[in-house]
C-alpha cells in the first residue's frame, strides 16, 4: 500500500498536479442553519486554518456566501503573504444546477460566475451535481465542463453524490473524472458496496464528507442515555445525521460504538473524532475526508490535525466492526451513495 492510499500523509495526488489536504474544510456550514456567521470573523478564521496548514477548501455554488468567502480570504492572504503563498489554496468547489435543458452557454456562464466570486482563474476542482438522473442532460453538463477543462478553465472535474450505476454510464460516454464526493462514515458503509470497488477498478478517488455525523461522533454525546432533544439538535448537520443514526441502528446501539471509540480514543491519546476520521482516511479509494468548519463559532484545527500522529491496528478495527454487525445496512435500506437525494 503506497503512501497515497494509507492515509499516512497529510496530502494526497488526486491527479500529478492536485494534491488536496486529507483533511478538507468544508464550507455547507456557511449556507446557514448551523448559527450565524460573522463576515470578518470567518475570513479571520480562514487565515487561521491556513496557517496551520489546512489549506483546501470544500464549497458550492449553493453554500451561500462560500464561494465569495474564498475570494475574500485570497484577496486578504495576497496582501499579508503575497500572491505566491495563493498557490497554496485549493479551492473544491461544485455546481449544482436544476435538472434540465443545459446548454454549452449556461456552463460557462456558471463556472464563470464561480471564477469571479472566487478570484481565480481556473477552478483546481469542480465537483458535479446532478438532482435528477432521468434527465440525461447531465451527460450534457458534464460533456461541457470537460470542454472547459481542456481550454484550462478548469483543472479536474468531480462527482457529488452520484451512484455507481450513473458513474458506469459516464466511464462508458468517454467522459473523465477524478472523484466522487460521497457520505462515508463508520455507521454509513454505503460506499464499501459497490462504488469503492468501481473506483479502484478506474482510479476514482473518493472525498468523505459526514464521517462525524455533523458532530454526534464526539465525547459531547457519550455516555448520554436520552437521546438529544430536537432543541438541542440545533443545526442542520445534527438534525440529519441523527437520522441516520436512527436508521443505522438507534441510539442505543450509538452510545455502544461511541464507548468503543472512546477506548480506542484513549489508547492513542486522541479523540472520538479523530478516531472516526482516521478509520475512514484509511479506506481504499479515500482521497480525503470533509470535517466542516463553523467559522467564528468553534475551532478544531489542533484536535483536526491530531488525526495523523496515529494509526488504528486491527484490534480497533475489529472492535469497530463488532459493534457494526449489530446494525441495519443502510445500503439495503436507503440504497447506493446519493440515493437519499432522490
Amino acid at each position: 500500500m503506497n503512501d497515497n492510499m494509507s492515509g499516512k500523509g497529510h496530502y494526497y495526488h488526486l491527479t500529478p498536479d492536485l494534491s488536496i489536504h486529507r483533511i478538507i474544510n468544508g464550507m455547507w456550514q456557511v449556507a446557514g442553519g448551523h448559527g450565524y456567521i460573522d463576515h470578518e470573523l470567518a475570513i479571520k478564521d480562514m487565515m487561521k486554518y491556513h496557517e496551520v496548514g489546512f489549506t483546501s477548501w470544500d464549497l458550492a455554488d449553493i453554500y451561500g456566501p462560500a464561494e465569495d468567502f474564498i475570494g475574500q480570504f485570497r484577496r486578504r492572504l495576497s496582501e499579508l503573504k503575497g500572491k505566491e503563498e495563493l498557490d497554496r489554496i485549493q479551492s473544491l468547489t461544485k455546481w449544482v444546477p436544476q435538472p434540465g435543458r443545459i446548454t454549452r452557454s449556461i456552463v460557462k456562464e456558471n463556472i464563470q460566475r464561480s471564477l469571479q466570486r472566487m478570484e481565480v482563474r481556473s477552478l483546481d476542482l469542480l465537483q458535479f451535481h446532478w438532482w435528477d438522473y432521468d434527465n440525461l442532460y447531465y451527460l450534457d453538463a458534464l460533456k461541457y465542463l470537460s470542454d472547459l477543462r481542456d481550454e484550462g478553465i478548469i483543472k479536474q472535474i468531480g462527482l457529488t453524490n452520484f451512484d455507481t450505476e450513473r458513474m458506469q454510464i459516464i466511464i462508458d460516454t468517454d467522459l473523465h473524472v477524478v472523484s466522487n464526493q460521497v457520505q462515508y462514515s463508520i455507521i454509513d458503509r454505503r460506499p464499501e458496496e459497490k462504488m469503492v470497488p468501481f473506483c479502484m477498478e478506474n482510479n476514482i478517488n473518493l472525498i468523505a464528507y459526514g464521517s462525524l455525523c455533523g458532530g454526534l461522533m464526539s465525547e459531547r454525546y457519550l455516555g448520554r442515555i436520552q437521546e438529544p432533544s430536537g432543541g438541542e439538535l440545533n443545526t442542520l448537520s445534527l438534525r440529519k445525521y441523527k437520522k441516520m443514526i436512527d436508521i443505522w441502528g438507534g441510539w442505543n446501539l450509538f452510545q455502544e460504538l461511541l464507548s468503543t471509540l472512546k477506548d480506542i480514543a484513549q489508547k492513542h491519546n486522541v479523540s472520538i473524532a479523530n478516531v472516526a476520521t482516521r478509520y475512514i482516511l484509511e479506506k481504499s479509494a479515500i482521497a480525503g475526508v470533509i470535517i466542516g468548519v463553523r467559522l467564528g463559532i468553534s475551532d478544531h484545527r489542533n484536535n483536526n490535525a491530531q488525526v495523523f500522529n496515529f494509526s488504528l491496528d486491527k484490534l480497533d478495527y475489529d472492535a469497530i466492526d463488532t459493534v457494526c454487525t449489530k446494525s441495519n445496512n443502510l445500503f439495503d435500506i436507503i440504497g447506493d451513495c446519493g440515493d437519499e437525494y432522490r
